[in-house]
């Protein structure tokens, strides 16, 4: 499984990929989003995990830039607002949606699930 991680906490996002690595998922992280979008450029990944408000662009914007070079990637946002428009936004794009601090459990459960949907057949 490939999944990338984009947030403007960089510390937060680092350590988030390692303890990920640790659990056998292959991680790309990056508090770019213009790098994110690079970095889906060269190769599509299964799953991204964005925060919600980074300065700047939204994670609504960056999930819209990424679709644009890898239509089957599911995504999931983080939030450390946990505001109900921002559930809202993150449910009606069709994504999943978790509150910082993240229980790595519920994190690897949602992402098995979004990677699992991006493997159906559309």
């Amino acid at each position: 499984m490939k999944i990338l991680l984009v947030d403007d906490e960089l510390e937060f996002i680092s350590t988030l990929a390692e303890r990920l690595h640790y659990r056998g998922i292959e991680v790309a992280y990056t508090s770019n989003p213009a790098e994110a979008v690079e970095l889906v450029k060269a190769s599509c990944f299964q799953v991204a995990v964005l925060d919600m408000k980074m300065p700047g662009i939204s994670g609504l914007e960056v999930k819209a830039l990424l679709e644009e070079h890898c239509p089957q990637m599911k995504f999931i946002f983080l939030t450390g607002h946990g505001s109900e428009e921002d559930y809202v936004a993150g449910r009606s794009a069709s994504a999943f949606y978790l509150l910082k601090p993240i229980n790595i459990e519920a994190l690897l459960a949602k992402i098995k699930e979004a990677a699992a949907a991006s493997e159906e057949k559309p």
